[in-house]
């Protein structure tokens, strides 16, 4: 005859057990995540279609850093993902945003965004911070830090319209940046 559970090992047991569907969340994606970054980089064209015209005076955004892609753990890279998805979110959801642009395409990539925020909040929860000291040089501090560049360089040039379609250049670089963390994940 079995031993009676002990409080003890039931919350041992139901704290592997989330632990095991906190994992598979965000390993086992659902299918149409194999589409997410195509389909916002369509709305992110189809926010601007009319490119401004180009500003030589102004120097580019700071360039995501490269070295955030080269973790290897799939935590890591869903933690990576997270923050490009917040980052991506509160700049395209800026008041300042160009009047030129399109609300219903952007609408639809906010609410896009919005919705593998939280995905990737519920997958994540209870790890997120725990791999921001591992991998390469500081993820959390590297992420800020271009966050930080990219919306003083929305500032110094005063939100135009020029300062904004060199971001939404950026951006698409970041939607292609996550389709690689996002294979990452899966691994």
């Amino acid at each position: 005859m079995p031993a009676p559970a002990t409080p003890h090992t039931r919350l041992g047991l139901l704290l592997l057990l989330t632990a095991l569907a906190t994992g598979l969340a965000c390993h086992h994606q659902p299918a149409r995540d194999d589409t997410f970054p195509w389909r916002s980089l369509q709305l992110l064209q189809a926010m601007a279609p009319s490119p401004t015209p180009p500003c030589h005076h102004h120097h580019h955004p700071p360039l995501f850093p490269d070295t955030l892609l080269h973790s290897t753990h799939p935590q890591q890279a869903a933690d990576t993902a997270l923050r490009i998805l917040q980052h991506l979110f509160n700049t395209l959801s800026s008041p300042s945003t160009p009047q030129h642009w399109h609300n219903h395409p952007r609408q639809q990539l906010l609410n896009s965004l919005d919705h593998y925020i939280h995905h990737l909040k519920r997958c994540l929860s209870g790890n997120v911070g725990s791999f921001q000291s591992r991998g390469p040089r500081n993820l959390l501090l590297n992420i800020n830090k271009y966050i930080h560049g990219v919306t003083t360089y929305l500032q110094d040039h005063n939100y135009s319209a020029c300062a904004w379609d060199h971001v939404r250049h950026e951006a698409h670089t970041l939607f292609r940046h996550l389709d690689t963390l996002f294979r990452r994940m899966r691994s």
